[in-house]
C-alpha cells in the first residue's frame, strides 16, 4: 500500500484525492493548502484525511511515500524539488516548472533519487488519445502532414499565466507522445486585451522534422468552447472533438495523390481522394483513475512513466520558446 499525500486541494486537488482514495493500492493520509475553507471542504468528503495550511508536514511526514502536487505553476519548482529531496515520489501537475532549468534539475534529481516523477498529462491517458496512437503506430495514417488542434473558450483568466501556459500543455503533451519527434523550432503570436500583461488569445506554430508542421490556437476571448484536433497523414485523417459524447473520433479515408509528370506545364498534378469514414467506439474510463494506476505501477516496477518528467520538460520548452517568439512578435525561436 502507497501512503499519498496531496498539496493544493484548489480546483484540481479534490479529483486527485478522490482517485487517489478509491484505489486500491493507495491510501490517502493528508493534504494541505493554503485556503482554510478549501481545507474544510475537502474535510467534508473525506473526513479521515489529515490537513494541514503547511505543506512541509505533508512533506515531512514519514508515513507518506508519495505527493501529488496541485499548486499553482509557479510553485511547482520549490515544492517538488523538497518532496524529491524528502525521498518522496512525485505526481506534478502541468506545466511542470516556470522554466526549463528548473524543469532538468527536478529530472536529474528524480533520477539521483532513483524517484518516480510523473506529470498529470491527464489527456495522454484517456481513451481517444490511446486510440490515436494506436493508429499511428500501426500506420494507419501513413506519414504526417500536420497537428492541428484548437483549444478555446469564454474564461477561466489566471492571474500566473497567459493562455498558451494555461490551455496549450494539453495540446503540447499530446502532440509530444503522438508524433515522438523532437520539435526544430517555435513561432508564437498572441495578444493581451484585458491589459494584464499576459496573453489571453495566442496561435502557436511548431515545426518538426520531415516537413511535419502543428498548429494550437488557444483563447479565453470565445464566445464558444471547442476542444478539436486534427491529424492529417499521407493514408488517412482523423479529426478528435473531445465535446462531443459520442462519436469523438471520426478516421476518414481521405486524402490526395500527388503525381509528377515530365510535362513543364502540368509537372504536379494533385487529385482527390475521398474513401469511407469511420467513428470507433472510444473506451470511456476515467483518465485520472488510469493515471493513478500507471503511477503506482511505476513506482512498484520502477519503470518509466508514459508521462515523465522528460515528457514534462519538453512541454516548458516550447512554452518557454513561445514566450521568447510572442515578444518578438512572431519571430522563429530554434530549438535546442
Amino acid at each position: 500500500m502507497i501512503n499519498v499525500g496531496v498539496i493544493g486541494v484548489g480546483y484540481w486537488g479534490p479529483n486527485i484525492i478522490r482517485n487517489f482514495d478509491a484505489y486500491k493500492e493507495t491510501q490517502m493520509v493528508a493534504c494541505a493548502d493554503l485556503k482554510q475553507e478549501r481545507l474544510d471542504f475537502i474535510r467534508r468528503k473525506h473526513p479521515a484525511l489529515r490537513t494541514d495550511t503547511d505543506y512541509h508536514k505533508v512533506i515531512d511526514d514519514p508515513k507518506i511515500d508519495a505527493i501529488a502536487i496541485c499548486t499553482p505553476v509557479f510553485t511547482h519548482y520549490e515544492v517538488a524539488k523538497a518532496a524529491l529531496e524528502a525521498g518522496k515520489h512525485v505526481f506534478l501537475e502541468k506545466p511542470m516548472t516556470s522554466n526549463s532549468a528548473q524543469a532538468e534539475e527536478l529530472v536529474e534529481l528524480a533520477a539521483k533519487k532513483k524517484l518516480t516523477l510523473m506529470l498529470d498529462h491527464t489527456f495522454i491517458y484517456t481513451g481517444a488519445v490511446q486510440m490515436i496512437k494506436k493508429f499511428l503506430d500501426q500506420g494507419e495514417l501513413g506519414d504526417i502532414y500536420y497537428f492541428d488542434s484548437v483549444r478555446i473558450n469564454l474564461g477561466l483568466f489566471q492571474h500566473d499565466v497567459n493562455v498558451i501556459w494555461d490551455l496549450a500543455p494539453h495540446d503540447i503533451s499530446i502532440m509530444d507522445f503522438l508524433l515522438q519527434l523532437k520539435p526544430e523550432s517555435v513561432v508564437a503570436t498572441g495578444a493581451d486585451h484585458v491589459g494584464k500583461g499576459l496573453e489571453d488569445v495566442a496561435y502557436l506554430t511548431v515545426y518538426y522534422p520531415n516537413n511535419i508542421i502543428a498548429h494550437i490556437h488557444a483563447n479565453w476571448l470565445s464566445p464558444v468552447k471547442i476542444r478539436q484536433t486534427l491529424i492529417a497523414g499521407t493514408k488517412k485523417m482523423i479529426v478528435w472533438d473531445d465535446n462531443v459524447p459520442l462519436e469523438k473520433i471520426k478516421v476518414y479515408d481521405t486524402g490526395i495523390i500527388v503525381n509528377r509528370t515530365t510535362d513543364e506545364i502540368y509537372d504536379t498534378l494533385i487529385q482527390y481522394r475521398t474513401g469511407d469514414m469511420c467513428a470507433p467506439k472510444v473506451p470511456m474510463t476515467e483518465a485520472l483513475s488510469t493515471e493513478v494506476a500507471h503511477f503506482v505501477d511505476c513506482i512498484n516496477s520502477g519503470k518509466t512513466p508514459i508521462t515523465d518528467g522528460v515528457a514534462g520538460l519538453n512541454v516548458v520548452r516550447i512554452l518557454e520558446a513561445s514566450d521568447q517568439s510572442i515578444k518578438m512578435r512572431g519571430k522563429e525561436v530554434k530549438l535546442s
